[in-house]
């Protein structure tokens, strides 16, 4: 954590950077108008929610054998690799759309594709990130990627794709293939190899099946105290605030008295926070430490819970929803950083996706509970369901992000140097 600020990041981190914002521009973009195509086709509530569900899909399919690939593969070539693919995807789905050849099950094959490819991405991406940077970095690095990404998802995207899409409905794809092809080319100009070690184990030995690399990821992972708490923790939290996002609308509504405008001003709110934690992440995470880092955040997400149960305040929630974007970042920066330092490159993959499952998986339960929870026991209950579980979370995790173990965290010894096949040598830490 001591690292100057001022060290450049490298060339190849920049790269990375830019094809990493560049593909959440697309992606965001199809997110926002593949809604709208489907709302154009049909008026059924039935088949509009069909949309968001088949976005989820892949993310409880093939999160975990993802992993196992990225960690088979060069994570580079195959985060290339994802991208063409992505590219005509999108392109046979604007080419559809521009010509009235288009469906509601193409649309949905297009949307399935593209999130299955953005698992395999985001999952290679976090792997090969402590192969561009150096080890004490991480932190800076994370900031900036998860800054990038939040700015054009959450705050881009939207106005973009609204408007593309009211001017011509094929546009935001088109827009979106573009990226995608961009980012292609962004990361093949980045120098090395990047693909793991293989274990010991392994050497003399047939490669083992799919299932056994996905058992001993969840293995090792279980037994990390620190990173399986983290783990579990943002399955858990990720049920409850999706749950209470779910039925956001219906408060802003009924009890904040907000429009649509103010309603989708909230989530701005959030992006805003988001961007600012990202860009000084990692010099308030060097400031207030890793451990309160954390601890402070699940007080954040406690007491944004109990504003949205109790408060009438617009402008309270608002102020609420910053903090929590804040939070958001910088708890991502802390996460990946930590997962990045403590696992061994071979096994980055597997463990960066075993958490991408968790995660989607509490974002799946908690869809659902939403709303039956708040048509059984009123629209304020997920709140303060939300708000005891956010409590009672930070009461019985306090002491596992201890000062002292957070600092071995930091002090442990980098894993073994990513094995790279013949071509330009790349290390852990190496810069161009």
């Amino acid at each position: 954590m001591a690292a100057s600020t001022a060290e450049p990041l490298g060339a190849r981190f920049v790269k990375l950077c830019a094809a990493s914002t560049t593909s959440a521009l697309g992606s965001g973009l199809t997110t926002i108008a593949a809604p709208l195509l489907v709302a154009s086709r049909s008026s059924s509530p039935l088949v509009v929610s069909a949309a968001t569900g088949i976005a989820w899909l892949p993310w409880l399919l093939f999160a975990l054998p993802g992993g196992v690939l990225v960690d088979r593969v060069d994570r580079r070539r195959l985060m290339v690799l994802v991208d063409w693919v992505r590219v005509a995807a999108t392109a046979v789905l604007g080419t559809a759309v521009a010509t009235g050849r288009d469906s509601i099950p193409l649309l949905f094959a297009v949307l399935f594709t593209i999130n299955t490819g953005e698992i395999v991405f985001r999952s290679a991406g976090q792997a090969l990130l402590p192969s561009v940077v150096p080890r004490e970095r991480l932190e800076r690095a994370n900031g900036w990627l998860v800054g990038g990404t939040t700015l054009m998802q959450q705050m881009v995207a939207g106005p973009l794709g609204g408007f593309l899409f009211v001017t011509a409905a094929c546009s935001p794809f088109f827009v979106n293939s573009t990226t995608y092809a961009a980012s292609a080319v962004l990361i093949g100009t980045v120098g090395g190899t990047y693909r793991s070690a293989r274990r010991p184990t392994e050497e003399s030995g047939p490669r083992s099946s799919v299932r056994a690399d996905i058992v001993e990821g969840f293995r090792w992972l279980a037994r990390q105290r620190l990173l399986r708490t983290m783990a579990v923790l943002i399955g858990l939290l990720n049920i409850t605030l999706t749950a209470t996002t779910a039925v956001l609308v219906l408060l802003a509504k009924d009890r904040l008295h907000l429009g649509s405008v103010g309603y989708g001003l909230l989530f701005t709110c959030m992006a805003v926070g988001g961007v600012l934690g990202s860009v000084f992440g990692d010099r308030l995470v060097a400031r207030v430490t890793p451990t309160w880092t954390v601890r402070i955040g699940l007080v954040i997400e406690a007491g944004l819970h109990l504003c949205l149960a109790a408060s009438h305040s617009a402008y309270l929630i608002g102020a609420a929803f910053v903090a929590f974007g804040v939070h958001g970042s910088l708890w991502n920066i802390v996460a990946n950083s930590l997962r990045q330092r403590l696992t061994p490159p071979e096994m980055l993959g597997r463990v960066g996706s075993t958490n991408l499952f968790i995660a989607a998986g509490g974002n799946c339960l908690g869809a659902v509970l939403g709303g039956l929870v708040a048509s059984r026991f009123g629209l304020t209950a997920p709140y303060w369901i939300a708000f005891v579980v956010a409590v009672l979370v930070s009461i019985s995790t306090w002491r596992v992000f201890d000062r002292a173990t957070v600092a071995r965290a930091y002090a442990t010894p980098p894993p073994g140097p990513v094995a790279t096949a013949p071509g330009p040598a790349v290390s852990p830490g190496a810069q161009s």
